[in-house]
């Protein structure tokens, strides 16, 4: 049984790498299609005869973009063209945050100018919050090797909204890969993807990254709003200083946070309202929604094994009943 890493999906097939380098074209195991077992670019395997029979178990996963693995979570934005958004980079930094995946700003296109101003303004918040912060041109090859140094010796996923430059500073810092690019709109100030699936691509013998396709609705619609807080460390260290325990920040007498409102950057806190909105959203849809879902996993004897159905269970029963019965009506007959 030999043992690998996808590099990349496509279709149903799935490419499988080596440490020696050599790859394979696989396809998944039945079984592991019945248990609904989610496989994922980055997920080491075991394989035999170009089929998939098992997932080693992950030491990092985000759902979105869907990779495992990952040392760290690089997430680029771009100065300008398509304008510097702090809100969707909030989204992007809380993400890797609730996946517990270290993080590094990339702020790209520096060839379009940079203000002193927004320089400034950009390190006062994130490099006061311990994030590590580079800024990079692509097109004139600036900051290419301050990245680099960042990336060395680790498994790098890329994020960020279409257009900000990811390919092109994946070709930078590799110009043998030639990945492909396309201009911002200049209606929509937004980039198209050209990028459609996750892929990892080496930087050189101990740097690789994923390349990933741009997205822009990440929503906190998963988790419950009075955890939203442990997203900012600005906002969670004021936590235990409230009057409630369950305060959410927002309009709550005895309210530390508030008390030190102005010790928090205006755009992180507007971001943490829009998270805590979007999380009171779920937590009203779940209220209301005490649906048992089934699972198509079983444990037995400490093995997990596909499960069939309660549907698929309920037709065999019918079918075992069809069979009784006719053999009585023959019995009968005779």
């Amino acid at each position: 049984m030999a043992e690998g890493q996808i590099f990349k999906i496509h279709s149903d097939f799935y490419y499988v790498q080596q440490k020696d380098g050599k790859t394979f074209e696989c396809k998944i195991r039945e079984i592991l299609k019945k248990q609904k077992e989610k496989i994922v670019v980055g997920d080491f395997v075991e394989f035999d005869g170009g089929v998939i029979t098992k997932i080693l178990p992950k030491k990092s996963y985000i759902p979105r973009p869907s990779v495992a693995n990952v040392d760290q979570i690089v997430v680029v934005s771009a100065l300008k063209h398509p304008d510097l958004d702090f809100h969707q980079l909030n989204r992007y930094v809380s993400l890797a945050k609730y996946y517990k995946i270290p993080v590094v700003l990339c702020f790209n296109k520096e060839d379009l100018g940079l203000e002193q101003n927004a320089q400034d303004k950009i390190i006062s918040i994130y490099s006061t919050l311990g994030y590590e912060v580079v800024f990079t041109s692509a097109i004139e090859k600036k900051g290419i090797e301050n990245l680099r140094k960042l990336l060395s010796g680790k498994v790098t996923a890329l994020c960020g909204n279409s257009g900000v430059g990811k390919s092109s500073l994946i070709n930078a810092l590799n110009p043998n890969v030639h990945l492909r690019t396309k201009e911002v709109s200049e209606k929509l100030n937004r980039g198209t993807h050209t990028t459609r699936h996750c892929e990892i691509i080496s930087i050189d013998e101990n740097s690789a990254v994923v390349d990933t396709p741009g997205f822009s609705n990440v929503k906190f619609d998963f988790m419950l709003p009075q955890n939203v807080g442990l997203l900012f460390d600005e906002i969670s260290k004021y936590r235990n200083c409230c009057k409630y325990s369950d305060c959410l920040h927002i309009n709550e007498d005895g309210c530390a946070v508030l008390k030190n409102i102005e010790n928090i950057e205006e755009s992180r806190y507007e971001s943490y309202i829009e998270f805590v909105n979007e999380a009171i959203e779920y937590k009203e849809r779940i209220k209301y929604s005490g649906v048992k879902r089934e699972t198509s996993q079983k444990l037995k004897n400490n093995k997990v094994h596909a499960k069939i159905s309660e549907k698929k269970r309920q037709a065999a029963r019918n079918t075992r009943k069809q069979m009784i019965y006719k053999e009585i009506e023959e019995n009968a007959d005779e």
